[in-house]
């Protein structure tokens, strides 16, 4: 995937819409923006989860899943959270290797916000943890959002894994996109 001057024009766009994005964890006290995307059925309709219904199942989540987690962050605008994005590592022989996800309410979605904020995992990610040589990102061929949010991140993509994962219910196909450590150097 080439970095063109769309990917600029779309990155001066959420920097001049939303100044103030920045990544920080997620924390307990965020559930109520939590539920906001969480609930939503647009947002999760490729997650592998169902929508949350009740802010009690959101808070075990929060405190039981993302607290633990090694690399997750909300999305924030203005320090209120938005969505969320994560890293997460492999082990073992696969350890070069991490999967990236996210997930942003729809009503932020085509502002440009996601693109920047894995521009700023990239950024960050290959720097905390200098034994990561990929980061890669599973994407479901329906979903034409989001691999555009990786194509002008500069993520390459790799090719079609049919029938590779069971979300809901059915088998689906993936893309594979990447993005490697030398990839950032050049």
């Amino acid at each position: 995937m080439e970095v063109t001057s769309v990917v600029q024009l779309d990155q001066t766009k959420a920097k001049d819409e939303y100044p103030n994005l920045s990544l920080r964890p997620l924390q307990v006290s965020d559930v109520d923006d939590f539920m906001v995307w969480a609930s939503d059925e647009k947002v999760t309709r490729f997650c592998t989860w169902e929508p949350y219904t009740n802010k009690e199942d959101g808070l075990n989540y929060i405190k039981n899943i993302v607290v633990p987690h090694p690399w997750l962050r909300a999305i924030c605008i203005d320090d209120r959270p938005v969505g969320a994005i994560s890293v997460s590592a492999n082990s073992g022989n696969d350890k070069c290797r991490g999967e990236l996800g996210y997930v942003l309410a729809s009503k932020y979605w085509g502002k440009g916000i996601v693109t920047r904020a894995v521009k700023m995992v990239v950024d960050t990610i290959f720097v905390e943890w200098p034994h990561l040589e990929r980061l890669e990102a599973l994407v479901d061929v329906e979903n034409v959002g989001s691999q555009r949010v990786l194509e002008k991140a500069g993520f390459q993509r790799e090719g079609v894994l049919r029938k590779y994962f069971i979300v809901k219910g059915r088998s689906r196909d993936r893309v594979m996109f990447s993005f490697l450590s030398t990839d950032y150097q050049s």
